[in-house]
């Protein structure tokens, strides 16, 4: 039996996902080791591999078949436009994309002014203001504290991932258009669903099941 290989984006989704496996009979021990050195953790009795990768990368381990299954957030999945198939929502890490600024902004939105748009997500920022807005922006791309650029004047608005909004409260910018929401997603390999079919199909209905049962309880 080969091995079925998972990558998982570093952080606290990587714990999340693993918390879901393990509900599911999926487990890792190795992975409990918080001083391990090693960079890949294995199940030999299951048959199953897991490492942790920097978000960005997970999509790129799982086009080209190093990884059969990555647990990512919805945002990565759509800013890298990798060649995967979507196939779980896992409800975890909801937020939301979404365009802020200052209120003064809002103006500039509705009448499809040429504006700067800073983001870290310049894939997303494109399709939304292209395709969906038609409307023509300047996108600057920035990997630091996106909220600063309007303060500064680098942006008229920014595309961020708004969770409380919080910090953008404290730093007088306001949400003012949603671009989608986001979550954390399983995304498996297009030959591995093929030839494993089997396997990965009865992780992904074990997981519904899970998720269903703890939105009912939820209820």
């Amino acid at each position: 039996m080969r091995y079925l290989t998972f990558a998982l984006a570093k952080g606290r989704l990587a714990n999340k996902s693993l918390d879901m496996f393990e509900k599911i009979g999926i487990t890792c021990e190795e992975m409990k080791d918080k001083d391990s050195r090693k960079l890949i953790f294995t199940n030999e009795e299951l048959g199953y591999r897991f490492f942790l990768a920097k978000a960005n990368d997970v999509p790129t381990y799982v086009e080209y078949g190093a990884a059969d299954i990555g647990i990512v957030g919805k945002d990565t999945i759509l800013e890298e436009g990798r060649k995967l198939y979507e196939v779980l929502d896992l409800g975890i890490g909801r937020c939301r994309m979404c365009v802020c600024g200052p209120e003064s902004a809002r103006d500039l939105l509705q009448h499809h002014e040429l504006i700067r748009v800073a983001t870290k997500y310049p894939a997303i920022a494109k399709d939304y203001f292209y395709n969906k807005k038609h409307q023509t922006v300047e996108i600057i791309k920035l990997n630091g504290s996106i909220e600063l650029a309007p303060i500064v004047g680098l942006s008229e608005v920014i595309v961020d991932i708004v969770e409380t909004g919080s910090t953008l409260r404290e730093n007088g910018l306001t949400v003012l258009e949603e671009v989608c929401p986001l979550s954390a997603r399983m995304v498996v390999n297009q030959v591995s669903m093929k030839r494993e079919n089997e396997r990965i199909t009865k992780i992904i209905q074990n997981l519904k099941t899970l998720i269903q049962a703890q939105q009912e309880a939820e209820q």
